[in-house]
């Protein structure tokens, strides 16, 4: 059953839908990056409810919208939703790998080898030509089904598909929130030896939520692409803005991210 929250976010979300096509287009497009990265907020939001502070969205969000323009300027591949799926798996299977070992630290630890994975990638980024080095990437106009709009229509089209993206990501993690994993969160940051009385383990529970969050910040990174330059750098501005958007939204709104 949905609560007032809930049915205040959609029709906030069906408001917004319905106004895009009489707003500015500058906003337009600031409005599509803000939403792309309100995914990384909630990313964090389902690691901070668990107790970690990760410093290393970074490398997910960039790992996301460099497989989208990799795969655009290598491959010919022009599909939006294509290249958007494609970055959010790249950016799953990233943080597949890395959260097996990040699940086994904490505090301090956890977020100092978070911040040292991104650095690592902020590194090979700069040095490595093929992957536009500090000048960074553009990626080409993109098509829907077959479909190609251009100018405005193309920023409107690219602004739905991220603000229905939001709405479903909101919703399923609403859905992991009321989980056995997702409730789990507040006794893995309070007391985590009485979990594993339990007979459950921590380490995979902590492990599917950095997947999760990565997924998240990938499919961020992935849907801004197409609207913004990148850079190696861009990466760690949208860290400190999402830190901060967090922390003014609260750890356990999924809305108050998104708004």
């Amino acid at each position: 059953m949905w609560s007032r929250q809930n049915i205040a976010g959609a029709l906030a979300f069906a408001a917004l839908a319905v106004a895009a096509p009489f707003l500015p287009s500058w906003l337009v497009s600031l409005a599509t990056i803000a939403f792309a990265n309100g995914l990384v907020v909630l990313g964090l939001v389902i690691l901070w409810r668990a107790g970690l502070v990760p410093f290393g969205q970074a490398l997910f969000y960039a790992a996301g919208a460099y497989t989208v323009a990799l795969m655009s300027r290598y491959t010919g591949l022009r599909d939006v939703f294509v290249l958007v799926a494609a970055g959010a798996l790249a950016a799953g299977l990233v943080a597949f790998l890395i959260g097996l070992l990040l699940a086994r630290y904490r505090d301090i630890f956890f977020a100092m080898l978070s911040l040292a994975m991104s650095m690592i990638l902020y590194g090979v980024l700069v040095k490595t030509e093929t992957l536009g080095s500090t000048d960074g990437f553009h990626v080409e106009t993109g098509t829907f089904l077959g479909y190609a709009p251009r100018g405005t229509a193309l920023g409107l089209a690219l602004f739905w598909l991220v603000l229905g993206t939001c709405g479903l990501a909101a919703l399923l993690i609403a859905t992991y929130f009321v989980s056995i994993a997702g409730v789990l969160a507040a006794p893995v940051r309070d007391n985590e030896i009485r979990v594993e009385f339990l007979g459950l383990s921590v380490d995979r529970l902590i492990h599917l939520k950095v997947v999760i969050s990565g997924v998240l910040a990938g499919l961020g990174g992935a849907l801004a692409a197409p609207v913004r330059s990148l850079t190696p750098g861009m990466g760690f501005s949208v860290l400190i803005e999402s830190f901060i958007v967090t922390v003014i939204g609260g750890m356990g709104s999924i809305l108050g991210a998104l708004i």
